[in-house]
């Protein structure tokens, strides 16, 4: 445990709670976390990890765009729902992304669990793409992902991390309650 961790951590509870109440400022205070992960990340050799946070940085951007480039509040992404071949679309994302992230780590470098890292860094992107969109799906994949993650970060000894994880699973359920009663999506 560090304290780069626990600044991290401290710091994705509140990014995720602001994404929940759909309040812009998750976007900003996001970077800075994902961008303090990656670096702990690369300590800790879970490089999965640690691209998933370089690239989070780019979705951070596109979501912090995707939320507050119209010049009236009534024209900003409302939230939605993905048709069923658009979530197996997703899925299927994840599942390629995760296979090929997975073979790179197992025979390139020292990664710490090479395999479920990918996976959960391959699931974690289509999970953060659709949240940037506005999904209402991305919470309940966030949900599994999450709960995969404080397994695989208390196997690491990470708790202050896997300590964030399961906070992030409580408030992915409540992501995942609010997001469905919003007026955009009409009767949830």
């Amino acid at each position: 445990m560090s304290g780069l961790e626990l600044i991290a951590a401290v710091l994705g509870v509140i990014a995720v709670w602001l994404t929940v109440k759909q309040n812009p400022w998750c976007w900003p205070i996001g970077l800075v976390m994902v961008t303090l992960y990656g670096w702990f990340f690369y300590e800790v050799k879970l490089y999965s990890g640690m691209l998933l946070q370089a690239t989070y940085a780019l979705l951070q951007l596109y979501g912090w765009w995707q939320w507050t480039r119209p010049e009236r509040v009534e024209d900003a992404r409302q939230v939605s729902r993905l048709a069923r071949p658009q979530i197996l679309a997703g899925l299927a994302v994840g599942l390629l992304l995760s296979m090929a992230l997975g073979a790179a780590m197992a025979h390139w470098t020292d990664a710490a669990l090479p395999w479920l890292d990918a996976t959960l860094t391959g699931f974690s992107l289509v999970a953060q793409v659709w949240m940037a969109q506005k999904r209402v799906q991305c919470w309940p994949l966030w949900l599994v992902v999450d709960v995969v993650y404080v397994g695989q970060y208390l196997h690491q000894q990470l708790y202050f991390t896997a300590g964030l994880f399961v906070v992030l699973t409580v408030i992915a359920v409540r992501g995942w309650l609010e997001w469905r009663r919003d007026p955009a999506l009409g009767n949830a």
